[in-house]
């Protein structure tokens, strides 16, 4: 089975080279801008709105005059962005159609990218070369990498290469095709996982994955360079070394929360032939103001995006419980739901079978049963429990209805 599978690492590039790149995608960014402007002029004029190839023709004939500075760089630079730019384009008008046909679709207009948001990147593509510790771009020539025998240098096709910078760091991105094996691991365990914010992950064989809360623990060193940017004068260069310690200190927190949904979703996609995950409305659960900053810190969504990719690669199925399945108000062993819960009730206590059991864990537990099954369907003395609730299989992106108790 093929699959197309993306390589991130860090970049150890002399002065001359962070230059070079930094030319790169300053002229990504401003081709990418040009051509968003063209777009709304040719819409708001009522004339037909051009596409990339008719913006990439435009440009080609305005680098003969006031736009020779485009020669220094590749043609795949600007190319590309105006490519992104079509589908930041289409994303939108896309969003507009689904809400009339009552769907949500989060993708709002393009919006013209700035040089204080960071450099940003650009993509390349043609003859791109990886060794054991460099890599071969186009117009870049040879870049060394700080680590060591991580990109793949056979066995693959490559396709595109994208050079990103963030808090001064630059980063290259290898997008490849590569051949997998196809994998059925039947002779795996199902499990449950309760995501949560006390306990990043709960799994229903009572495995307690801990949240690193890593905006929590550095809040405090945020706002104080938060201050420093804000007092500095603007322009200043002491404003400029603020920020980039600003930029420093975020990264740091995005590397610890993402190392911790790394591990945690390779190892479950690598031990498990299936995990049952809740689907849950994350936009709807940072409206309360009171938990927003501590769930945006868990990651909710990046934990199900990366399980789902991973599944993939390892034969793990992903399975979605329905939004409305009161996996957490259920007890796991007689079916009995209780009618309220509050959350700051951690210990679940069954009113009709007395089973005492820690709230996520519990929650887990029922998870699991509406994969494999195992959930009771009635009472002892032969009353209906809980409602059937329907689970969904999510393979390779897409949803699929899967599994119904």
């Amino acid at each position: 089975m093929k699959i197309l599978r993306a390589y991130k690492t860090e970049l150890n590039l002399n002065n001359t080279q962070k230059t070079a790149c930094a030319r790169h995608a300053g002229a990504a960014r401003w081709a990418y801008n040009w051509g968003l402007a063209r777009k709304m002029e040719a819409y708001q004029n009522g004339e037909k709105v051009p596409t990339a190839i008719d913006l990439h023709r435009e440009l080609n004939a305005m680098k003969k005059g006031e736009l020779s500075w485009m020669y220094a760089v590749s043609k795949c630079a600007p190319q590309e962005a105006l490519r992104n730019l079509d589908q930041a384009y289409a994303h939108f008008f896309r969003r507009v159609k689904e809400k009339k046909a009552g769907r949500k679709i989060q993708a709002g207009f393009p919006k013209f990218k700035s040089k204080k948001n960071g450099l940003g990147g650009f993509r390349l593509t043609g003859a791109i070369h990886i060794f054991e510790n460099a890599i071969q771009l186009p117009r870049l020539g040879r870049l060394h990498l700080k680590e060591r025998s991580y990109l793949p240098v056979e066995g693959v096709h490559m396709l595109s290469a994208t050079v990103s910078e963030r808090a001064g760091r630059w980063f290259v991105s290898v997008q490849v095709e590569m051949e997998i094996p196809d994998l059925k691991a039947t002779d795996k365990p199902v499990v449950g996982v309760d995501l949560g914010i006390l306990a990043l992950a709960t799994i229903s064989d009572g495995t307690r994955i801990e949240n690193p809360r890593a905006l929590k623990s550095d809040l405090r060193k945020i706002k104080r360079l938060q201050r420093m940017v804000s007092r500095r004068q603007k322009g200043s260069a002491n404003r400029k070394k603020a920020i980039r310690q600003l930029a420093k200190a975020h990264l740091r927190i995005a590397n610890v929360r993402n190392n911790t949904l790394h591990q945690v979703t390779s190892l479950l996609a690598r031990t498990k032939s299936a995990v049952v995950l809740e689907d849950l409305n994350v936009i709807g659960m940072v409206k309360n103001h009171a938990l927003a900053q501590a769930i945006v810190d868990v990651g909710f969504f990046e934990f199900r995006r990366q399980m789902v990719y991973k599944g993939q690669w390892y034969g793990c199925q992903v399975i979605l419980a329905n939004p409305f399945y009161p996996s957490s108000k259920r007890c796991s062993q007689c079916g009995h739901i209780q009618a309220t819960l509050d959350l700051g009730t951690r210990v679940y206590i069954c009113d009709h079978c007395g089973l005492t059991i820690d709230r996520d864990l519990n929650a887990a537990i029922n998870l699991e049963q509406l994969a494999t099954g195992s959930s009771p369907e009635s009472y002892a003395c032969g009353e209906s429990v809980s409602p059937g609730y329907q689970a969904v299989l999510v393979e390779a992106g897409t949803e699929q209805q899967s599994t119904c108790v």
